[in-house]
């Protein structure tokens, strides 16, 4: 259904050993209940099926929700897996024109088997996954509204920028630190102060 980062699959080896350790370990000291995933906005053939998913495809979809599939990476897997109901994650819009953060969802079914593992015919099919132990799982998420206004990479980049000098909320902040990963935690702080730029005029 959706695709999660064209570059993760590829960074599989270099993500089965402890690369930026210091910036997971924070992540998981500090028990993120929020995320930032990542999607395709834009049309995209992978062994010619269109792996696009917007937040708009999420709203439209039945009570509009959807199961996260294709996370192909070990790490952006265990951020999966640690999702609890009723967690909120940014929608992210990658891989297209303009990325940045379309709107919010949240999680309302934690993880279990992600069923394109075992499917021949899908892009994210996983012939070494076995089916009485799975390697990939997913999660169910729900729309929960659209962002006031649209926040893009840019913007974020380059509060990231200035926090890092400053030490501001968004220092340390994953999808600069752990740019590759579809799924990355974030703190209470990076949460909300990317919530009040919604009321702000862009920078």
């Amino acid at each position: 259904m959706k695709t999660k980062n064209p570059g993760e699959a590829s960074t599989r080896a270099e993500n089965s050993s402890p690369q930026k350790t210091s910036t997971l370990k924070e992540c998981e000291k500090n028990l993120s209940r929020y995320w930032l995933m990542k999607s395709e906005p834009e049309s995209r053939l992978e062994k010619g099926v269109d792996v696009k998913f917007s937040i708009e495809d999420l709203k439209a979809q039945p009570k509009q929700t959807a199961y996260w599939d294709g996370v192909r990476n070990y790490q952006a897997r265990n951020f999966l897996r640690a999702m609890k109901l009723e967690e909120e994650a940014f929608f992210y819009h990658s891989n297209c024109k303009e990325p940045g953060i379309a709107g919010l969802m949240k999680i309302v079914k934690e993880a279990y088997p992600d069923h394109t593992q075992f499917e021949k015919s899908s892009p994210y099919y996983d012939p070494s996954s076995k089916k009485d132990n799975p390697k990939w799982s997913m999660v169910d998420v729900q729309f929960v509204r659209m962002m006031k206004r649209f926040i893009p990479l840019a913007e974020l980049r380059t509060h990231h920028q200035a926090h890092r000098a400053t030490g501001g909320p968004l220092k340390n902040m994953a999808l600069f630190t752990l740019q590759r990963l579809s799924v990355q935690p974030l703190t209470q702080e990076e949460f909300d102060f990317i919530l009040s730029l919604e009321e702000k005029e862009p920078s």
